[in-house]
């Protein structure tokens, strides 16, 4: 629903900020990665996720869409809600992350508070191929999608939202980005709703 909110840091605490826009204050939840980029009375961008719930409504706040886009796959996990992808997200960089889980380093995923041993190994199974997949060639160090995976997630998006399972949308889409990596966007979803 909302991409990105820009205002002056009016409230700054290491969990969350209230960020003043146009007369209006938003509370966001941020984990300690994005605190460290914010500073009180500073004009700020936040990158958002709108988490809705059957009681409440929270905004989700990032410095980067980096970290947005790991918090993302993060929740997708069974097991892992918004609450301890930003715990993770809190005790170790994007980067640090991103490296854990592509080399399948149990215990450093482990060693934040409130992850287990299977919570762990279900985040490295889940996410190890969505993460190498998202990383173009010659960028290990850095976490950043490719034009290629940026379509494919939007298009698995627009498959999902039209009722598709998520399973079967992402393995037509695998199959159809092997035959022919550089689709475009209407072309892949197009493919797609033939093969689904």
């Amino acid at each position: 629903m909302y991409d990105y909110i820009k205002g002056t840091i009016v409230e700054l605490n290491p969990t969350e900020t209230v960020l003043e826009n146009s007369n209006i204050g938003y509370h966001i939840l941020i984990s300690l990665q994005t605190y460290s980029h914010l500073s009180p009375g500073t004009d700020a961008k936040l990158f958002l996720y709108h988490h809705l719930r059957e009681d409440s409504e929270l905004l989700y706040g990032f410095s980067d869409k980096e970290e947005r886009h790991l918090f993302t796959l993060l929740i997708d996990v069974n097991g892992v809600g918004p609450n301890t992808a930003r715990m993770m997200l809190s005790s170790l960089t994007t980067e640090e992350l991103r490296n854990a889980i592509i080399g399948g380093d149990i215990n450093r995923i482990k060693g934040v508070k409130g992850i287990g041993l299977k919570t762990a190994q279900r985040i490295i199974i889940d996410l190890k191929d969505k993460i190498v997949k998202g990383t173009p060639a010659g960028q290990s160090g850095t976490f950043a999608l490719s034009a290629s995976s940026q379509i494919r997630e939007e298009a698995s998006s627009a498959l999902i939202l039209l009722g598709f399972s998520k399973p079967n949308v992402e393995k037509v889409i695998d199959s159809i980005l092997k035959e022919k990596p550089d689709n475009k966007l209407e072309t892949l979803i197009k493919e797609a709703l033939k093969r689904l």
